[in-house]
């Protein structure tokens, strides 16, 4: 295989496989944030204000992958 085409495909696993855990971790989070709203709609916004900032902690992991896929892609991380 050649360097270019294992860089490639690095790539695209790196950010492939990157996005996957944080898109199902958001999505099971919204779910059961919704589900909490919908026993106690007097907790909305504190449910909300925290079901944000795990998203954005969740958002940050797939943000990681990406600059790990470029790196790899660049081949910063391949000599």
């Amino acid at each position: 295989m050649e360097l270019e085409s294992a860089k490639t495909l690095g790539m695209a696993l790196a950010a492939g496989l990157g996005v996957i855990g944080p898109g199902v971790g958001i999505g099971v989070l919204v779910g059961h944030a919704l589900e909490a709203i919908g026993r106690n709609p007097d907790a909305q916004g504190k449910i909300m204000t925290t079901m944000f900032i795990g998203i954005a902690f969740t958002e940050a992991l797939a943000i990681l992958a990406l600059v790990f896929a470029v790196l790899v892609a660049n081949g910063a991380l391949i000599k």
